[in-house]
């Protein structure tokens, strides 16, 4: 994929995420800084979703673990798993907001 469609394609991620965090009824504060977008729980647990130009790839920091993501068939991927990006993230977010969070593209 060339680094301009990675780009894109990582951004609009980046656009979804932070728009569900701020439509949220969970208590989520959002901060982006460049290609890192940090959302911090009322409990005051992070989840940190950046990205990794020179891999094209979409990585996520949870409680649960770290996590890889790389474009296939049209929707991002874990690169060991193969969970869809915006299902992991709302497991992940979820589970730490202590209430449903729901994210898609």
């Amino acid at each position: 994929m060339p680094d301009s469609d990675y780009l894109s394609r990582a951004e609009a991620v980046l656009a979804a995420v932070e728009r569900v965090a701020d439509e949220a009824e969970a208590d989520i504060e959002l901060e982006r800084s460049g290609n890192v977008l940090t959302l911090e729980f009322e409990n005051r647990t992070k989840i940190i979703v950046n990205l990794q130009p020179p891999m094209r790839e979409i990585w996520i920091a949870a409680k649960a673990g770290g996590f890889h993501y790389r474009f296939i068939d049209g929707e991002w991927r874990d690169t060991r798993t193969g969970t869809e990006f915006f299902s992991a993230l709302t497991a992940y977010a979820s589970e730490q907001a202590g209430e449903p969070v729901t994210f898609k593209p």
